[in-house]
């Protein structure tokens, strides 16, 4: 039955604001990084053990999905450095007004992807 009320904005039209998607976005990529840390552990585990272990470790991080899984890794790394930094000028009480709030939110968007753009040319021409 139709009432004439509106309905509830929809995903496809409605758009998150840049701190709402700044804040999700450093929750996200904080469940990233407990996964990928669990990675770096098994890799360490696997050097200590030497061998076979730490063959079939190297294989698999070898991998194009490995690659792939490291390099998500590296940008969740960067993204959730850089957004940490902005939260701690926040802590101090700095940028809450709108125009800083966005500025500092595609500076981190940035950052991200030049430090990730950086290292990766290092690990694969260094």
């Amino acid at each position: 039955m139709y009432t004439g009320r509106p309905l509830s904005p929809h995903l496809t039209w409605y758009r998150f604001p840049l701190p709402a998607i700044t804040s999700v976005t450093h929750r996200a990529t904080g469940i990233v990084l407990s996964v990928g840390t669990v990675a770096l552990a098994w890799w360490i585990c696997a050097v200590a053990m030497g061998g076979r272990a730490f063959a079939v470790t190297q294989d698999v991080l070898g991998s194009w999905l490995g690659i792939l899984a490291l390099f998500g890794w590296s940008v969740a790394f960067f993204y959730h450095l850089s957004n940490g930094i902005r939260h701690l000028a926040f802590d101090l009480g700095l940028g809450f007004d709108l125009p800083k709030a966005y500025a500092t939110g595609y500076a981190v968007f940035a950052a991200t992807a030049a430090l990730t753009i950086v290292t990766w040319l290092i690990v694969l021409l260094g």
